[in-house]
């Protein structure tokens, strides 16, 4: 069966309000205006550093700053699971994936411990046979070495799911078709990313999925 792979916040996880909790307890440090939730949305994506660095700039923190402020946030995230929680039929849609073959692993630009962190909290961490996070390699999406490490340790190509520009990015880059979750954190329009596929009711996925192998055999 076709190997699936995942994308975490955004695709699997609605993660954003604790990624926000997280990023406003240290601008409170710094007497500034903590971020919104649309901001903190937008910043999103490319991993802690980008996300920290990108927070810094629309606060006007200093540059030399940069290094303090990604440990503080890196510290408070890396158990906050309170405002976090899976988007609808995830967890029932992965057992059905499972259950008719498909391996299935996870490429995130979320950094490896807060990712088993928040797996093993919701239950998640037996669906993945391979996991890489934003700090497992030299590189994160959309560089596409992550994407194909998992692929490789699945035992093959197939297809990568995810909800962001940078998810799409990273399919393209490695030449494997893209399914979008378009209820997830992206800012183009869905048919920017060019899909093979798009989706808001996991629900639908294997369906989905069966029809795209049917069509590649």
């Amino acid at each position: 069966m076709i190997p699936l792979v995942f994308d975490l916040d955004g695709t699997l996880i609605d993660s954003a309000p604790d990624i926000r909790a997280a990023a406003n307890a240290v601008l409170d440090t710094r007497g500034v205006a903590p971020l919104t939730l649309a901001e903190t949305i937008s910043f999103i994506g490319a991993g802690a550093p980008t996300f920290v660095a990108r927070m810094r700039r629309a606060r006007d923190l200093p540059e030399a700053e940069e290094g303090d402020l990604l440990a503080a946030f890196l510290a408070g995230y890396e158990t906050d699971h309170a405002l976090t929680a899976p988007y609808p039929q995830v967890l029932e849609t992965l057992a059905r994936l499972r259950e008719a073959g498909h391996p299935l692993g996870l490429c995130t630009n979320k950094p490896i411990g807060p990712t088993h962190g928040v797996l093993k909290h919701f239950g998640l961490t037996p669906f993945f046979a391979s996991v890489i996070g934003g700090d497992s390699l030299s590189v994160r999406k959309p560089d596409p070495a992550p994407l194909k490490a998992v692929f490789d340790a699945l035992g093959g190509l197939g297809l990568y799911v995810g909800d962001s520009e940078t998810d799409a990015a990273t399919a393209e880059a490695l030449g494997v078709p893209f399914l979008l979750f378009t209820k997830g954190y992206r800012k183009s329009a869905p048919e920017d990313l060019r899909p093979a596929a798009q989706f808001s009711d996991f629900g639908r996925l294997p369906e989905i999925v069966a029809e795209i192998s049917a069509r590649t055999r």
